[in-house]
C-alpha cells in the first residue's frame, strides 16, 4: 500500500492534510480495506469542538463499526456531505473524494506527534506481522 507523503497519520488509521491552520481528515487506505465495504458514515457537526484522540464520527461497514478519531484538536468547519449518500467513497477514494471533515486547528504543535508516511507504513507492517 502507498501512503501519501504529504499527509500525517495516527495509530488509529486516520490521516490529516495540514495546510496552515486547517486540516482535512479521513481514514487511511489500510483502514478502509480492514473495514470492508463501507455502508454508513456518521459525520461530525459543523462547529463541533474536537480534542485530539477523541471520536469525531464513526464508520460502519458490512464487517464492523468503528469510531473515527480526531487527529488534531480544533473546530469542525466543513464536512463531506457526499458521504451521506455515497459512503462507498471511503473505499473508492480514501485520500481524495472520501475525506471526512475539515478542522480549524487549535493547537498546531499537536501535528508534531503525528506519523509521517514512512513511520505509518512501518507501524502498519509491524501490526500485520503481529497478526
Amino acid at each position: 500500500m502507498a501512503y501519501p507523503g504529504n499527509l500525517r497519520y495516527t495509530k488509529q488509521h486516520e490521516w490529516a492534510l495540514v495546510l496552515k491552520d486547517t486540516a482535512t481528515v479521513g481514514i487511511t487506505d489500510y483502514a478502509q480495506k480492514a473495514l470492508g465495504d463501507v455502508v454508513f458514515v456518521q459525520l461530525p457537526e459543523i462547529g463541533a469542538a474536537l480534542k485530539q484522540g477523541e471520536p469525531l464520527g464513526a464508520v460502519e461497514s458490512v464487517k464492523a463499526a468503528s469510531d473515527i478519531y480526531a487527529p488534531l484538536s480544533g473546530e469542525v468547519i466543513e464536512i463531506n456531505r457526499n458521504l451521506e449518500d455515497h459512503p462507498e467513497l471511503l473505499n473508492a477514494s480514501p485520500y481524495g473524494e472520501g475525506w471526512i471533515a475539515k478542522i480549524r486547528i487549535s493547537d498546531p504543535a499537536e501535528s508534531g506527534g503525528l506519523l509521517d508516511s514512512a513511520a505509518y507504513e512501518e507501524f502498519v507492517e509491524a501490526a500485520e506481522r503481529e497478526r
